[in-house]
């Protein structure tokens, strides 16, 4: 490290950024240059990269923007920073990060280490049995509407490193392109998609929600995950009341709100038996809502729990579709198995931990996506016979797809 450089950045701390984001791939930004382009002159890259960030010389090219689409039928936006940016951006996450976690509520669960998504669904879980009424809480377009100025206050109040806040600054005002090649200038927002912009997004709201639940209402308690919002009340009074502060407390953080979204849930079981208009919410791919369960003498009863969600399970029946199975006929079956294996094995890990059952329906799906492959490839006619072939081929190869194991039949009766 060169003792001339105005700012304390170390070439190894660049290796090490580009090694973390070489292990996540992704796509190209407005260059137009991929990881393997960037790569095949790497070192000289590395190298001008580290010294105009330990100079003060680097400033972020535009994020270039893609439309993922959402369940709804809209689209999100992302913005997709150059190779070179989401280094840059990794040297200073790794700086923040560290300095920033120990700060941060116990109770906050998205994009941080050792912390999960189904982990703060299982907690939810717990406490919907303890609490009879959920607040769910939805911030309309929390990303594109985070104040520039609140997060930089933020961000100033843990870090000594003025470069670091110097970079923030110009990530956040850095601008859009969108797919027509027309510029937008940023006065407001954080690209998803952007490596730093989650951990800002996470102090934003440690400050605007959890600092602020903790110091005015430390008895209720919440679970987040990024701007994904649960508090659970002991009664509807108590959510109507605390809905109203938050909505001040949003407004004063430049944020809102969802009016529709937003909303105050019961959580009816057997032994909360009160009708109310809402009696289930989503939250991280699981619905809440009551559910007919077994008790351990075998009776039944409703308890009020997570189950994959009626979007989750569209989202995962559209992916299916979208591969075409039915008509990989060019492949075996192994083949087929193979595609189709890492895809399943995914949302079963996820979505296997509560009511697992509520994933029979996708199965029966997949199956009979196979059954149309069979019957193209081997000419047979007619889903029943097509189902018989496969109840054979899953006695023979129970394994063969990640999915056999956990459902009861092949095929609806």
């Amino acid at each position: 490290m060169s003792k001339a450089k105005p700012f304390c950045i170390s070439k190894v701390e660049v290796w090490e950024a580009y090694l973390k984001v070489r292990r996540n791939r992704g796509s190209s930004g407005v260059d137009g240059e991929t990881l393997e382009k960037f790569e095949k002159d790497l070192k000289n890259n590395l190298y001008k990269l580290w010294n105009r960030l330990s100079s003060g010389s680097y400033f972020p090219p535009p994020v270039r923007e893609v439309e993922i689409p959402k369940g709804d039928g809209k689209f999100r936006p992302l913005g997709i920073p150059t190779v070179a940016d989401r280094i840059a951006q990794k040297v200073i996450l790794m700086r923040l990060e560290p300095k920033l976690e120990k700060h941060f509520h116990r109770d906050s669960y998205g994009y941080r280490p050792n912390r999960s998504a189904i982990e703060a669904v299982g907690v939810a879980r717990k406490r919907c049995w303890k609490f009879d009424w959920v607040l769910d809480l939805d911030i309309k377009g929390f990303f594109d509407n985070i104040n520039h100025e609140l997060l930089i206050r933020g961000v100033k109040k843990h870090v000594e490193d003025k470069w670091v806040v110097l970079y923030i600054e110009r990530w956040l005002k850095a601008a859009v392109q969108k797919a027509d090649g027309r510029l937008i200038n940023r006065d407001k927002g954080t690209p998803q998609g952007g490596v730093i912009s989650p951990l800002l997004a996470n102090l934003y709201l440690h400050y605007t929600f959890d600092r602020w639940m903790q110091r005015n209402f430390p008895d209720i308690p919440f679970e987040r995950f990024a701007d994904d919002i649960i508090c659970h009340c002991k009664s509807e009074k108590q959510s109507m009341w605390l809905l109203e502060r938050l909505r001040e407390r949003f407004t004063e953080c430049k944020l809102e709100l969802h009016p529709e979204k937003t909303g105050i849930i019961y959580c009816r079981d057997n032994a909360r038996r009160g009708k109310y208009l809402r009696e289930s919410f989503d939250f991280l791919g699981y619905t809440f809502r009551p559910r007919r369960a077994i008790n351990r003498q075998g009776g039944l009863f409703v308890s009020f729990m997570p189950g994959v969600s009626r979007k989750a399970l569209k989202h995962i029946r559209l992916v299916i579709r979208r591969m075409g199975l039915h008509r990989r006929t060019e492949k075996s079956l192994q083949e087929i198995a193979q595609m189709l294996n890492p895809v399943v094995l995914g949302w079963v890990n996820y979505f296997r931990h509560y009511y697992r059952s509520a994933l029979h329906s996708v199965f029966y799906h997949i199956n009979r996506m196979l059954m149309r492959w069979a019957m193209r490839k081997y000419k047979r006619r007619g889903l029943k016979r097509a189902g018989f072939w496969l109840e054979r081929v899953k006695k023979n190869s129970p394994k063969l797809f990640a999915h056999w194991n956990l459902m009861p039949l092949m095929v609806r009766q």
